[in-house]
């Protein structure tokens, strides 16, 4: 049976379907507890009527004791009713904070069309709380509701009108809250989809603030944030005042409902149809509703900011995948012939090359969006509009992508470094451990070893930025080498060292990859020189092929290309 994709409703039901015998089970100790607490103004008016008007000192010791016994019940149920709750509410969010995680990491990709990575974080943290909050305000809400049924059941016993007016008047004011939560729900949304886009505007600046500052444009950047920010706070006050006004009308609605049942309730006392005690339990229930009621309007608030939370996370969970299809194996083992047939996609118009195993091949494109279009291309972020791409005769679009990335690794030019040491970086991608030292050997990163306190297990700033550019693209490179695929493609990987540093980099790429398929993807001369061949893409077609001196012997827009 297919499903569509997840819808706000959705994610709501999974996340407590999910936990539903934590939820049921502190929904339950909830109501139990709202229940007793609804019978503690009766017993104590029971209290006064047998012990304190008709009883003796016994009787009086008697219906303490009873009233402790109730009391400890009642906090040993709302103990283990709020520990469930808040388990069912961490629970529920972490699952759905995999679930995003899982969806964003899908080899498929898709997820991160129209977010920014600090907007998808907001989603995987901030949402996914809202939404397991749900759980908790579910149990709440329930033992409201059980608490208003045996408080307006006790006042009907007590006095019929008091009983009639708590069944009429708390529907109405629940439809109160329920109105009054549409326009909380709208704002909280978009008060959400502000501050995620205000935080992953700054999370971007952040990782190219050497660039925004090279290039003069830092002040122009840090407008655009503070415009972004303005919004975010703009929208976080409408918010609040929304709220303000949800809580605000709420309270005062409820606190009018509990003056209305005890000005009736001291009227019948003083009509005498009540006791003295019945009339102290009415008011006490009367009190007594305060807690469900105030209880039922944060209920109605967390729903409202839940389902606005929830239809982010949907959005996210119900991406389209980038690529589709593909559930076949690649060739064991991978020879890595890799060819493209008339590949149109973007600036790629018709694009046609082969590499043979073991062959290292240089890729000129002067045109960097040409170069991006092919590099996504290879990784299979995209499928080509037109043509193919074949792995060993076998198409890109046949192979499952996650095996198809364990074949084909795709190093991009701007590599960000994770957290932890510079070695650790260069073993997470490693094949095996001995491939770590012939890596980090052939991309020369003992030079930057050497500049380190503590060499190759020197902690790195985040994302590798208390290097300079140069070393950063060493150990990416190194990383990338490690991992020993079958096909590496690699862009621009030397842009930031020196021509003596390049040149024995370039010798290390050729030594370590010998028998591998290799695709340099650059402009770079001492890079092309160590090519066993090297393509030409102009206006999206190969316009030239051959051996690197050849060309830049014969073919003027070729050495246009690589030498200016």
């Amino acid at each position: 049976m297919r499903t569509g994709p997840p819808t706000a409703r959705t994610v709501l039901t999974g996340a407590v379907t999910g936990q539903a015998r934590h939820v049921v089970t502190s929904a339950a100790l909830n109501a139990a507890h709202q229940g007793g607490e609804a019978l503690i103004p009766v017993l104590i008016g029971v209290v006064i009527d047998r012990a304190v008007g008709q009883g003796g000192p016994v009787d009086l010791l008697l219906w303490i004791g009873v009233v402790a016994v109730m009391f400890a019940a009642l906090s040993t149920g709302f103990r283990y009713g709020a520990r469930s709750g808040e388990r069912a509410a961490e629970q529920a969010a972490h699952q759905l904070r995999i679930g995003v995680a899982r969806r964003v990491l899908d080899d498929r990709g898709g997820a991160e069309h129209r977010h920014l990575p600090g907007a998808l974080a907001s989603i995987a943290t901030s949402d996914a709380e809202r939404v397991g909050m749900v759980n908790l305000a579910l149990a709440a809400g329930t033992g409201a509701l059980a608490g208003l049924l045996v408080g307006g059941t006790a006042l009907l016993v007590v006095s019929i009108p008091l009983g009639l007016l708590v069944l009429v008047g708390a529907p109405l004011l629940l439809w109160l809250a329920q109105l009054l939560g549409r326009p909380l729900e709208h704002r909280s949304s978009t008060e959400q989809e502000h501050a995620a886009y205000a935080s992953g505007l700054a999370a971007d600046l952040v990782a190219g603030l050497r660039v925004l500052k090279g290039l003069g444009a830092a002040p122009a950047a840090a407008d655009r944030y503070r415009l972004a920010s303005r919004h975010s706070l703009a929208a976080t006050v409408r918010a609040a005042r929304a709220r303000a006004w949800h809580d605000g009308i709420l309270l005062v609605a409820t606190g009018l409902f509990v003056a209305a049942v005890g000005l009736l309730g001291g009227r019948l006392a003083t009509q005498g149809e009540i006791s003295v005690g019945q009339l102290v339990a009415a008011v006490g229930l009367a009190l007594f509703l305060l807690g469900p009621l105030s209880t039922v309007s944060w209920v109605n608030a967390e729903f409202a900011q839940g389902r606005a939370s929830a239809a982010r996370i949907a959005t996210v969970l119900g991406a389209p995948p980038a690529t589709t299809g593909g559930a076949d194996h690649p060739a064991d083992p991978v020879r890595g012939q890799l060819a493209l047939y008339d590949v149109r996609h973007g600036t790629l118009r018709g694009v046609s090359l082969h590499a043979a195993p073991g062959e290292l091949l240089g890729i000129v494109a002067p045109d960097p969006v040409t170069a991006a279009d092919l590099l996504r291309c290879l990784a299979r972020e995209v499928d080509p509009e037109a043509g193919r791409i074949d792995l060993d005769g076998v198409p890109l679009a046949t192979l499952d992508p996650g095996r198809l990335r364990a074949a084909i690794l795709v190093a991009p030019h701007e590599a960000d470094l994770f957290e932890g040491s510079l070695l650790d970086n260069v073993t997470a991608a490693a094949s095996a451990p001995a491939a770590v030292a012939p890596a980090l050997a052939a991309a020369d990163v003992a030079e930057v070893a050497r500049a380190l306190p503590d060499g190759v297990r020197t902690r790195l700033a985040e994302r590798g930025r208390s290097l300079s550019g140069g070393q950063r693209q060493r150990v990416a490179l190194a990383r990338a080498l490690a991992a020993g695929t079958p096909v590496l493609v690699l862009h621009d990987p030397t842009t930031a060292v020196d021509a003596a540093t390049e040149a024995r980099i370039a010798d290390g790429v050729r030594r370590l990859r010998r028998g591998s398929t290799t695709l340099l993807v650059t402009t770079s001369p001492a890079l092309l020189a160590v090519t066993d061949r090297v393509v030409l893409l102009e206006a999206g077609v190969v316009r030239a092929d051959g051996r690197h001196p050849d060309l830049l012997r014969d073919d003027t827009g070729y050495r246009t290309a690589v030498l200016t």
